[in-house]
């Protein structure tokens, strides 16, 4: 699969799945899931979901989400008050397994392939055509 986009946001993790490959990772628990994490500049601080992460049955979503809860942990205090609420909330999110948005997520990355398929199959069916006997 090549790098999909639900709504503008990445979906991570597919890169190097068949369609073959994902269905049976969906079969054996992958998830998609997403993490947050929070960035304090002064006064300033903003909270940020992450891409769509794509997480093999069998992977953990903790470990997964480490990188953000890090940069959380680094960056998200200093702002008075939304810094400590936020991060809090992003950490514990975090730790949680982040949000999983498997129910939305995955019938989309389905439909997104099977265009994809139908597409690939009508260059293929061109080419052939075009092609000398």
């Amino acid at each position: 699969m090549k790098n999909i986009r639900i709504d503008n946001i990445e979906v991570v993790g597919l890169e190097h799945l068949s369609s073959e490959d994902f269905e049976r990772e969906m079969e054996n628990g992958g998830r998609f899931v997403m993490y947050s994490y929070a960035i304090s500049i002064l006064i300033m601080t903003f909270k940020q979901p992450t891409s769509i992460y794509f997480v093999k049955g069998g992977e953990s979503r903790l470990v997964k989400g480490l990188p953000w809860t890090g940069v959380t942990a680094v960056l998200g205090w200093w702002g008075i008050p939304w810094g400590p609420i936020y991060s809090i909330g992003c950490i514990a999110g975090n730790f949680a397994g982040g949000t999983d948005v498997t129910r939305t997520v995955a019938p989309a990355v389905r439909q997104i392939e099977e265009r994809n398929e139908r597409i690939r199959d009508s260059r293929a069916k061109a080419r052939t055509a075009k092609s000398p006997a």
